[in-house]
């Protein structure tokens, strides 16, 4: 698992103290700096990887029965599916018959970027679904009738099997062409160390791209023992931001609501996730020394990063959640998992003046608590 950081400009520092997850294994390098050029930290353990399609045999095969076996109509579910498709093929020299035989067939697109990829083969789309959606796809079929008729699906991800069953009920012979298949992460211990920061609310946020990698973490964090640390997190602190309604199924089916972009693509989903983020800090307030943010792993003083250890941060979260109140030593303590001794209190209030740039932003109110300083609100 790595962790990155790039210093942010003027003008994208609206991230900065942010961590944020990364769990895809395609494009993550976009992702990563993007996001780290706006002063975000990285934590990147891709939940699961893509066999690449030089190497699947299977894909090959899949195509000859396709070539072989011609389908009366094919459901084009993503461009980059069709595009790696027709490319492998090329390249076995399965390219042209390939094209020729899809040509022939019926071609029904989930989208318009599954629209996009068959124009540019030379192929015309029949019709697209315009919700993105295998299930709008599928009942658009449904109601032109399919029993008796060869219908080839080129599959994207974990969500196509039950979604294409009323296809094979209604009577239709389904085939499907896996054009990328997902296999276990190369770094399983990056997902246990991954799933233990979402659980323990270290990070703002974790991307999701695919419903796989969805199911990937939270059956990784079933393993562990944490599934229900991992799913609370989520529905509070941690933001689980998904590319697509697709891709937000699995969390969706656990009762949470992630934060997704309008338009569901990777760039949308960067712009919908750093906006969010950048107004909705878990705490803030103004100070003498300036604007005050707290973040997961970190807090920002004045546009500093102030980088303070769990216990500290959790106490500074308290203090500044309080907006200048007094904060009594049992709540304090309350705040500090696992700590009994109310000393444990007066120890870490000493670990967090001593990382503030601003000591004194933390007062001691004698025999009652501390409170956070302030700024005096402005006077016309």
């Amino acid at each position: 698992m790595s962790q990155t950081q790039a210093p942010a400009t003027t003008e994208d520092r609206g991230l900065l103290g942010v961590s944020i997850g990364i769990t895809s294994d395609r494009r993550s390098e976009d992702m990563i700096a993007s996001l780290a050029r706006k002063g975000a930290r990285l934590v990147h353990a891709p939940t699961m990887r893509i066999v690449p399609l030089g190497e699947d045999e299977q894909l090959l095969a899949e195509t000859r029965d396709v070539v072989a076996d011609p389908p009366d109509v094919v459901l084009v579910t993503t461009g980059i599916g069709l595009r790696g498709w027709v490319e492998t093929a090329d390249a076995a020299g399965l390219g042209a018959a390939l094209l020729q035989t899809l040509g022939r067939a019926r071609v029904v697109a989930r989208g318009p970027k599954a629209t996009g990829v068959i124009r540019a083969n030379g192929l015309r789309e029949a019709w697209s679904a315009a919700s993105e959606q295998t299930a709008e796809a599928v009942q658009r079929l449904l109601d032109e009738g399919v029993a008796g008729r060869s219908v080839v699906v080129q599959l994207h991800g974990a969500a196509d099997a039950h979604q294409l069953q009323p296809l094979l009920d209604a009577g239709a012979r389904v085939r499907g062409v896996e054009v990328y298949r997902w296999q276990p992460p190369a770094d399983p211990e990056a997902v246990v160390r991954l799933v233990d920061q979402i659980a323990d609310r270290r990070l703002d946020a974790v991307m999701f791209t695919s419903a796989p990698g969805v199911v990937a973490l939270l059956e990784a964090a079933r393993e562990r023992d944490r599934l229900a640390a991992v799913l609370a997190a989520f529905a509070d602190d941690v933001v689980a931001c998904a590319v697509g309604d697709v891709t937000a199924e699995p969390l969706r089916a656990h009762g949470l609501a992630p934060l997704i972009p309008e338009r569901w693509r990777l760039g949308a989903q960067l712009r919908t996730l750093t906006a969010h983020l950048a107004a909705h800090p878990l705490a803030a307030a103004d100070t003498p020394a300036g604007r005050l943010l707290v973040r997961a792993g970190a807090a920002v003083l004045d546009g500093e990063v102030v980088e303070l250890g769990a216990g500290p941060l959790a106490l500074l979260r308290a203090l500044v959640e309080a907006d200048g109140d007094v904060v009594g030593r049992e709540q304090l303590l309350a705040r500090l998992p696992g700590a009994a001794d109310p000393h444990t209190v007066e120890v870490t209030i000493g670990r967090l003046r001593a990382a503030l740039p601003a000591p004194d932003l933390v007062r001691t109110v004698v025999k009652r608590g501390y409170r956070l300083a302030t700024a005096e609100p402005a006077t016309s």
